[in-house]
């Protein structure tokens, strides 16, 4: 292979930097100031090359926020004076050369693109640089270095979102389309489907961008549900990619993976525990019996039958324990670019490793809850997470739950959009209601709240919509059977 040398030597180079319009933007601040609202979402004092039109940048923006309007050469020099600052920079002198320099006020905006683009490029190397020189230490661990430069990398590519105003003309535009588009679909729900139907009336479906925290007591089958909902998203999805090869004519290939799919973060239970639940649920089967092993001929038909219908589903499972959240959104990202997800499961919210350990456990996860709403805002999915009730529950009369029965609720109830509670009543007595699940809908941001009740089917993990007859299997699953489903 031939060998390719480099034209000029990279050690010599600059980085990529415009002095004149570093000099040209802090000018046209210093002479009209009304342009500082016009940059300051566009660039930052990082984005400046050199370090004492950082200073005055910084300087100016501090000036602003505090509603100083009167900012000039002199009132600058004050405030670079107060931080021991001014003589570092240049001195009053190097501030009137700025501000002499500066041909026209009015292309500021033009010069905070110069320098914002030319700091990101700035940021890039570094950034790329960084990434050489991990990779070249081989203590570290890979997935770690590839977590870290995906993120690092995330993180530039965010600085160059257009930051300018939405007028309000434009968003009812596109208000206007999505109301254009429910009237169209009369009788459907906006949302994402759940999969079941009375909850999908009260909900209205889960909307792109919502938190949605699932909570309950153990063993009253939280991951079987959020399982059931995710089978009836990733089904949806696989059957519209086929009907649109049908349309057509044509047989969608094996092993077509297609887009809007799921993607759950199981930290309590193994991949492999997911994928049997899976197959029990598609399959109806009773999971006690699949755990055995002891299925005759038609039961096996089944499973292998279930197994090609799930493998042609988009669904992908993220079983590492001990996930922090700057690793959940690196995946979350890196799928919803890659394979365009439409929902995010989160098995259970108490197992996010806290960024901070040092914490109290409540501002860790108020911290871990902002995050995913920021996620979900971010990819523009529902997210759904699990979460745990303390036992204040279980000391009252009424063991439906309550707001107030979430562990460390503030937080949660805050960020969350809608907050579900999933709940048994034959879980504490086998006689009340043999089968009956309810779904209290405590929290609805956009919508009402209410009970919506679901049957439950113990043998095969199934949640359906409700029958006033209980189905034949319905009953008391024990938490030994129940194996912390």
């Amino acid at each position: 292979m031939a060998t390719v040398t480099p034209k000029t030597n990279e050690a010599d180079r600059l980085p990529p930097q415009d002095i004149e319009a570093e000099k040209s933007l802090l000018g046209s601040m210093l002479l009209v100031n009304d342009v500082i609202d016009e940059v300051v979402e566009l660039v930052t004092p990082d984005h400046f090359y050199v370090k004492a039109h950082m200073q005055i940048c910084d300087a100016i923006y501090r000036m602003h926020e505090s509603g100083n309007r009167g900012i000039d050469v002199v009132t600058v020099a004050e405030q670079l004076q107060r931080t021991d600052l001014l003589e570092e920079v240049g001195g009053v002198g190097h501030l009137s050369e700025i501000l002499n320099t500066v041909p026209h006020a009015a292309h500021a905006k033009y010069y905070a693109q110069i320098v914002r683009d030319k700091g990101i490029l700035r940021n890039l190397i570094y950034a790329c640089t960084d990434i050489l020189s991990e990779s070249y230490d081989t203590s570290q661990d890979t997935v770690d270095i590839l977590t870290k430069a995906e993120q690092t990398i995330f993180q530039i590519v965010e600085q160059q979102e257009n930051t300018d105003n939405i007028v309000l003309k434009d968003i009812l535009m596109d208000a206007f389309d999505r109301i254009q588009q429910r009237r169209e679909k009369e009788g459907s729900i906006s949302g994402l489907s759940t999969g079941f139907t009375d909850l999908d009336n009260q909900t209205n479906g889960f909307q792109p961008s919502e938190l949605v925290i699932l909570a309950a007591r153990p063993s009253m089958g939280k991951t079987a549900f959020v399982v059931n909902i995710a089978e009836a998203v990733a089904r949806n999805a696989r059957d519209r990619l086929r009907d649109e090869y049908i349309k057509r004519g044509e047989e969608l290939p094996y092993g077509t993976i297609p887009e809007g799919g799921v993607l759950i973060f199981s930290l309590e239970q193994s991949n492999l525990e997911l994928a049997e639940r899976l197959l029990c649920i598609t399959a109806k089967l009773d999971g006690h019996k699949m755990r055995k092993g002891d299925l005759d001929d038609e039961e096996y038909d089944r499973v292998m039958h279930a197994s090609s219908e799930l493998g042609g589903m988009p669904m992908y499972i993220d079983d590492k324990p001990g996930r922090n959240m700057s690793e959940i959104g690196a995946i979350a990202r890196r799928l919803k670019r890659k394979q365009n997800i439409s929902l995010i499961i989160i098995d259970y919210l108490q197992l996010i490793e806290p960024e901070d350990k040092r914490a109290p456990r409540e501002q860790q996860i108020s911290l871990i809850t902002r995050r995913l709403k920021f996620l979900a805002k971010e990819i523009h999915v529902p997210v759904i997470a699990l979460a745990q009730l303390n036992r204040g529950v279980e000391l009252r009369e009424d063991k439906r739950p309550r707001l107030a029965d979430l562990r460390e609720s503030g937080a949660i109830e805050q960020d969350a959009d809608i907050v579900m509670f999933l709940h048994r009543p034959d879980a504490y007595d086998p006689e009340d209601s043999p089968g009956k699940a309810e779904v209290v809908v405590a929290k609805h941001r956009s919508g009402p709240t209410g009970i919506v009740d679901l049957t439950w089917q113990k043998e095969s993990m199934r949640f359906v919509d409700y029958s006033h007859i209980a189905e034949p299997d319905g009953g008391y699953f024990g938490d030994d059977d129940m194996g912390g489903f």
